[in-house]
């Protein structure tokens, strides 16, 4: 009976340890480890929409060869935001939130010091 609660007792440490290490542990980890590199494929892939949708208007209102090209160009970069879609949803997987991946977002502008403007003309679409 003795060594019946003992094991039962080691299996639920086991289960208390397991479970905080997935709920606490895993996606402060996950978030340091690949913090860095959300942040650059989110810029990117940000700069390549931008482009995208610039490039589908000037298709749209002036067709050109170069147009096209440049639209065509624009969709292979649209990659980048595969990429960056996949390591939020790897990211999500592991337990980081949505708010702490919109945290590490904000904390890249802080890190450039990015100015209101830059800011402004980063996300705005002109069309």
């Amino acid at each position: 009976m003795k060594r019946a609660l003992i094991t039962l007792n080691v299996i639920a440490a086991v289960v208390v340890i397991a479970f905080g290490f997935k709920s606490l542990a895993l996606p402060s980890i996950a978030a340091a480890y690949w913090g860095e590199d959300y942040k650059r494929l989110m810029f990117k892939c940000d700069q390549v929409m931008r482009e995208h949708f610039i490039a589908k208007k000037e298709v749209e209102f002036a067709p050109s060869e170069v147009s096209i090209k440049a639209l065509e160009a624009a969709e292979m970069g649209l990659l980048d935001c595969h990429e960056y879609d996949k390591l939020r949803k790897e990211m999500t997987d592991l337990g980081v939130s949505d708010s702490k991946l919109s945290s590490i977002g904000l904390s890249a502008l802080e890190e450039k010091k990015y100015e209101l403007r830059k800011f402004v003309e980063i996300h705005e679409i002109r069309y």
